[in-house]
């Protein structure tokens, strides 16, 4: 039992890290790179597709930053019905629920990207009770959910993905909401109970398609518990299912009808690299080590980060602790709480995530080690380290551990906040440099082949600066109007393009893939 001193003093411990957890969600959340899927989120927001881009792209018409950036921006002729078609058309992966939210949101705060985050941010505070729920239905202790909003208010992955214009967050919040109203319906097995199980599972759906792999682990823990027979529960539970599939057909009609195939999560990477990913990743529930990196780790042409530990960086050997305290959660987990609790856990972390790696594995890919991917896997890790603490808490050690554990995700925080560009932004990770570079030159001219990429840098641009959307394989003509000529991420056939007609082609940022046009 908690000593009367030790009760006094906690509530106010998780005052503290819970009000740090708000400001970190919103502290400079303007100031990161608006990189490249949070340019589409803007763009689906405001109702366009690609098609409406084509005006822009000309082998020779120049047009302002402002030129681009007004589809950043709905117009009053683009209504939601908008939005949903141009997801439905170019983005059906995407199920809509985030996007109809997110718009909504922006006809009352408007739409710069440090309005649109804050609906992710906001979103994300809804966490926070429901983990509460989730733990008081799982472990039925009060300190166990106040441990595990603790560590879900400063977690390192958690406060990234809640500064993202993306439907991360509203997703952490359905898993929780679907997994707690789950339980609740197992333990009062009442038609009304089930059926907001149902709903719940339908705004999961309607959030994320990977909420299939949670609806499966639910039935399959549904069905373990019920001795692997058809009973009542596991039919209330099948009812349930069917029903939020069923409203989900819709959508699932579209998505058979326009899916367009995401090539970049099948790149084959080694597998040291897939590995040491999966490392950073799991720790970074806790303690983001990649605050130890340097810009030479981020391969933007790869499709995703090429992060690999360093291990001359004194900073990746505190995964090591944390990689430990992990698995002894979850072995601690399954030895001492009741079967229900840890295969719950157990079940959540697995059956979303192997599907994932098995794929990588014997196919190639790095689907599993995109940490938005493994969001169910990560909450139950987190339910298991809570779980842990809470039992140990009498002893000083462990109030040790605890504080230990949130201070490495404060400071995490803390260092993120501050940045201007951190791994999750790999694609457009470095914007910021090549941005200043264009922007000292006098009258630079910016040429990319990617409307997309360009629309996301410039958010860094200056107004004096140009911009040329050429479309593959035609080759620009360059007046000597511009002081400086640059290239943007260019396509190969733009880039040889451009040196058969004798240009000089110099690169200026090998990173950031920018290069200097001279004759």
């Amino acid at each position: 039992m908690l000593k009367f001193k030790d009760k006094l003093k906690l509530p106010y411990f998780l005052a503290i890290v819970i009000a740090l957890g708000i400001c970190f969600r919103f502290a400079n959340i303007d100031k990161k790179v608006y990189w490249y899927d949070e340019t589409v989120t803007s763009i689906r927001l405001s109702g366009y597709t690609k098609e409406d881009f084509s005006d822009l792209v000309s082998d020779s018409r120049v047009i302002k930053v402002a030129d681009l950036q007004k589809y950043q921006q709905p117009e009053a002729n683009k209504s939601l019905i908008d939005t949903i078609r141009s997801l439905a058309v170019e983005n059906p992966e995407h199920p809509p629920l985030y996007f109809i939210l997110a718009r909504l949101w922006g006809q009352v705060f408007g739409y710069s990207p440090a309005a649109t985050r804050s609906f992710s941010a906001a979103i994300s505070l809804l966490a926070l009770p429901l983990i509460y729920w989730l733990c008081r239905e799982l472990f039925e202790l009060p300190l166990t959910g106040w441990i595990a909003i603790a560590f879900l208010s400063i977690s390192p992955l958690n406060v990234l993905y809640a500064q993202e214009a993306r439907g991360y967050s509203l997703w952490t919040v359905t898993i929780l909401l679907s997994s707690a109203a789950l339980l609740r319906a197992m333990r009062l097995n009442k038609s009304i109970h089930w059926a907001l199980y149902a709903l719940t599972l339908v705004a999961g759906l309607y959030t994320n398609l990977l909420t299939v792999l949670v609806a499966i682990a639910h039935g399959i823990y549904v069905f373990i518990l019920s001795k692997f027979r058809l009973g009542q529960t596991f039919s209330a539970y099948f009812i349930s299912s069917l029903s939020a599939f069923l409203a989900f057909s819709p959508w699932c009609f579209l998505m058979l009808s326009n899916f367009n195939d995401i090539d970049w999560v099948r790149n084959q990477i080694p597998l040291p690299t897939l590995v040491s990913r999966w490392l950073l990743n799991f720790s970074a529930i806790f303690f983001d080590a990649a605050i130890g990196y340097t810009d030479k780790f981020i391969d933007i042409k790869s499709g995703y980060d090429n992060l690999q530990i360093n291990f001359s960086n004194p900073v990746i050997y505190a995964i090591i602790p944390i990689l430990i305290i992990i698995l002894y959660a979850i072995v601690f987990l399954f030895i001492y709480s009741e079967n229900r609790v840890w295969l719950f856990i157990l079940i959540l972390i697995i059956v979303p995530t192997l599907p994932l790696l098995l794929k990588d594995l014997f196919d190639g890919g790095q689907r599993s080690s995109i940490p938005r991917y493994l969001i169910p896997c990560y909450l139950a890790i987190q339910l298991a380290v809570a779980y842990l603490i809470s039992h140990y808490w009498q002893h000083k050690l462990w109030r040790i551990i605890a504080v230990v554990i949130i201070s490495a995700g404060v400071v995490s925080c803390a260092i993120s906040s501050q940045a201007e560009t951190w791994w999750n932004k790999y694609s457009s990770y470095y914007n910021p440099p090549v941005a200043r570079i264009v922007n000292q030159s006098k009258q630079p001219l910016v040429i990319g082949s990617n409307a997309i990429r360009v629309t996301s840098i410039s958010y860094l641009l200056d107004p004096k600066v140009r911009l040329m959307l050429v479309k593959e394989p035609n080759v620009p003509k360059i007046t000597n109007r511009f002081s400086d000529v640059f290239l943007f991420r260019p396509a190969k056939s733009l880039k040889s393009g451009l040196e058969k007609q004798r240009y000089k082609v110099e690169l200026v940022h090998e990173p950031g893939d920018l290069w200097r046009i001279k004759r």
